[in-house]
């Protein structure tokens, strides 16, 4: 699986929300298998999001298709603060924590 992170400020979460759920780039269509929106602890005016992609090259599409479309319109972005920053991820192992015996 490949996650495309994508990290950056936000004017108000309920603003930003409405434009992430209007979906100008129609992330089903484009590949997205599962998404995360987190926050950081105090700090309502950041965001990290993760979408999961099945190939690297979908990711980096998706990757291209933000700065081009959603990031360099105002009015498809019109919460963001200041510049993205993205990174596409590997995942190379998962698992949950063994129980041990008490």
């Amino acid at each position: 699986m490949y996650t495309l992170q994508i990290e950056h400020g936000i004017k108000d979460f309920d603003m930003w929300k409405a434009a992430f759920d209007r979906d100008p780039l129609n992330r089903a269509a484009s590949g997205v298998q599962q998404f995360r929106i987190s926050r950081p602890l105090g700090d309502p005016h950041f965001i990290v999001v993760e979408l999961d992609f099945a190939t690297s090259g979908q990711a980096s599409e998706m990757q291209r298709r933000l700065q081009d479309v959603v990031w360099s319109s105002a009015s498809n972005a019109p919460a963001l603060m200041g510049s993205p920053q993205t990174r596409i991820v590997e995942t190379v192992y998962t698992g949950t924590p063994a129980l041990q015996d008490s």
